[in-house]
Order: C-alpha cells, then sequence, then structure tokens
C-alpha cells in the first residue's frame, strides 16, 4: 500500500437533535475538520457560507454557532464513514471503508430527507449505507475548495432550491 496512505477513524460523532429534519451527510472529515474536531473545519470549504445563506442567517463563525445554527434550524449532520484509508483529504483516494451508522440519525430523529455533499459522499453513501437504511438521498454539488467548478452563487441556488422542496 502506498506509504502516504493512513488508516483513520472518525473522532467525533454526529450532530442531530430529536427535532432535526434533514441530514446532511459529508464523506470523511478532511485534514482541517480533523484538527478542528468539528464538521467541515477548512476555512475554504463553503459550507457554512452555503447552508446560512439557504436558511437566511448570518454565517455561523464558532463551533459553538455552527452547533446552534444546525440544531435551530432542524439540521443533522454525519458523514458516511466511520473509518478508512486516506491520503490526506483526498476522497478520490478512500479505500478500505468501514460505515458510519445512519440508523442511528435515522432513528433518533424525524428526518425528512437525507442530503449528500457531493459526489464522493453520495457514492459512499449508496454503496455502504443505503443497503441498510433504504432511504434514498438527494446528491448536492460539494461544498469543498475543490469543486471549483462551482461558484459559491451557483452553490447557494443549488442547495436553497433542493433542500426548500423540503422544509418548504
Amino acid at each position: 500500500m502506498d506509504s502516504r496512505y493512513q488508516h483513520l477513524k472518525r473522532t467525533f460523532g454526529p450532530l442531530y437533535d430529536s427535532n432535526s429534519q434533514i441530514l446532511i451527510l459529508g464523506s470523511f472529515p478532511s485534514v482541517k475538520s480533523r484538527e478542528a474536531n468539528f464538521f467541515y473545519g477548512h476555512p475554504q470549504n463553503r459550507f457554512w457560507k452555503v447552508i446560512s445563506a439557504v436558511y437566511g442567517c448570518p454565517t455561523p463563525s464558532t463551533i459553538e454557532e455552527k452547533t446552534e445554527f444546525v440544531l435551530s434550524n432542524r439540521i443533522a449532520l454525519w458523514d458516511t464513514i466511520n473509518s478508512c484509508d486516506i491520503i490526506g483529504s483526498s476522497d478520490s483516494s478512500i479505500k478500505n471503508v468501514v460505515p458510519t451508522d445512519i440508523n442511528m440519525v435515522l432513528n433518533a430523529a424525524d428526518i425528512k430527507a437525507v442530503f449528500c455533499n457531493g459526489a464522493a459522499s453520495h457514492k459512499l453513501y449508496m454503496k455502504y449505507c443505503y443497503p441498510d437504511t433504504h432511504t434514498e438521498a438527494v446528491k448536492l454539488p460539494s461544498t469543498s475548495p475543490a469543486n471549483a467548478a462551482f461558484s459559491l452563487e451557483k452553490l447557494i441556488s443549488i442547495w436553497s432550491e433542493e433542500i426548500k422542496k423540503i422544509i418548504g
């Protein structure tokens, strides 16, 4: 195996409560997210700008503000992978996947829709999680800085359209 690979396990759990209505799934935490021990920790990741714009709220900056934003807007955050072999933050390098138990969130909250943040998350969800959850997932364009094909405005537009189908 390539010596750049690391076998990593998640270090933080899902963010949700019993009021959560939508579940947004990433693939596996990036290096920066693993360092922050929180979702979407890379400063160039546009997730927090996109999701706050969808809800018409100021962009949260601290972990406490992000947690409050997510829970007050009935959002759940989680990732499709519990552990894997990965090079840095590269989704395309992921192998030897152990999926997370998505049903833990689905059974604890009234989730009306599952959204995947990016093609890798969706592919991994469909391969490893869907056979267990039997819950369809909507593939949204990735908010990762690596997804240069989508401007912030385009991300906000697509995410808004899809999420508002569920939350009105």
